[in-house]
């Protein structure tokens, strides 16, 4: 019998674009999507739906108009998952979506309003409740299944997909919608992240944000926005792609935003994905990889003490579409399937500190994501 899990559907929105062909031109013309935007009272570096996608949103929006009252990040993951292929969706499907901040827009709206009203508006508690992502989703999709939701820092939307698989080998369900959504780019929670001096301010470089580069001189992490789900299935018939294994760890930490210098967490994570995996070997890996000096090191440390010589090829698509929190995983698992379909074709445009000769045949993927906690995950996805 079989027992592998399959991606059957997937779908996002994102600064990429929001269809496959156009994330796909995306990575084939290889020219960031990172702009400098006037946000509050500041120009700051983002990565933001461009106005296509924006078009495209709103008339979803228009379309169904009681979800404009929503936060973004629900949007977003509402139009992903009605672009998802669903021909062979059962009522029972379980939706777990997920996400770092949550209702980051919404939240920040209603206590500006707090504090100057004093009051507010009876829909500012459900509609900044983390769960109202994946129970939207259950709505508008009408499923009966079970839907839930849940932050784990920025690695939130491979622990989805770890909740996912757990449901499925359990029998619980026969198929389930993961991913994750975030729409961070607000005044506050930019402001937080230039707090912690790991955001990039060089708008004049090409590449405001470089992940891996071969000479760091400062922090370039630069924060993006989006959506992606995947559709995961017991049934093989129209599948894209196996799920193969995934690895997760935690790490003891020293504060609340640290990570050991060689991502003992990420260590164990990869290292327990390809002990389940059904090959000893990968062609790629995904990188977390957010354009910080020290966990871009932390991690290409990792990697090189469970690989040795023979890392496998390295990437990292933040210089693109920047680092979109908890859906950052998600993006990640749509890079590698639109590898896998020979839809794009994924290398870094500017000089990284490990210089590799991309394999001709790339069949084997390992995706990487660690968040603040040092909670990682690894995911191998296998072509079929």
């Amino acid at each position: 019998m079989d027992s592998n899990i399959y991606i059957k559907s997937f779908a996002s929105i994102s600064s990429l674009g929001a269809s496959k062909a156009a994330v796909a031109e995306s990575y084939q013309v290889n020219e960031t999507k990172i702009r400098g935007v006037e946000i509050g009272e500041k120009k700051q570096l983002i990565a933001a739906l461009n106005s296509d996608s924006n078009e495209l949103l709103t008339a979803f929006l228009d379309q169904y108009p009681n979800y404009k009252m929503l936060d973004r990040s629900v949007q977003l993951a509402l139009f992903a998952a009605s672009n998802l292929d669903l021909n062979s969706l059962d009522d029972s499907c379980g939706v777990n979506i997920s996400s770092s901040r949550g209702a980051t827009e919404l939240t920040e709206k209603h206590l500006r309003e707090f504090d100057q009203k004093q009051n507010l508006s009876p829909l500012a508690s459900p509609t900044t409740t983390l769960g109202n992502i994946s129970s939207w989703i259950s709505q508008h999709l009408q499923l009966d299944g079970v839907a839930m939701s849940h932050s784990i820092t920025c690695s939130s939307a491979l622990h989805s997909f770890a909740n996912g698989i757990a449901w499925l080998k359990s029998g619980m369900a026969d198929q389930f919608i993961v991913g994750g959504s975030e729409a961070p780019l607000t005044p506050f929670t930019l402001a937080q992240m230039n707090s912690l001096k790991i955001y990039s301010d060089a708008k004049d470089d090409a590449f405001p944000s470089n992940p891996l580069h071969h000479s760091p001189k400062r922090n370039q992490m630069v924060l993006g926005e989006g959506a992606s789900l995947f559709l995961l299935d017991k049934n093989k018939e129209g599948a894209l792609a196996k799920i193969d294994s995934i690895g997760y760890a935690t790490e003891k930490i020293n504060h609340a935003a640290s990570l050991s210098p060689d991502a003992d967490c990420l260590y164990k994570s990869m290292k327990m994905a390809l002990e389940a995996s059904s090959e000893s070997e990968v062609d790629m890996i995904i990188m977390h990889a957010p354009g910080t000096i020290l966990g871009d090191k932390a991690e290409l440390n990792a990697i090189n003490k469970l690989f040795g010589d023979q890392k496998p090829y390295l990437y990292s698509n933040k210089y693109l579409c920047g680092h979109t929190f908890g859906a950052s995983g998600a993006i990640s698992v749509e890079a590698a399937l639109l590898e896998l379909l020979q839809a794009a074709s994924l290398s870094i445009p500017y000089p990284i500190s490990i210089q590799q000769e991309k394999p001709k045949e790339i069949k084997k993927i390992m995706i990487n994501a660690v968040g603040f906690g040092a909670n990682a995950v690894s995911l191998i996805i296998h072509d079929i």
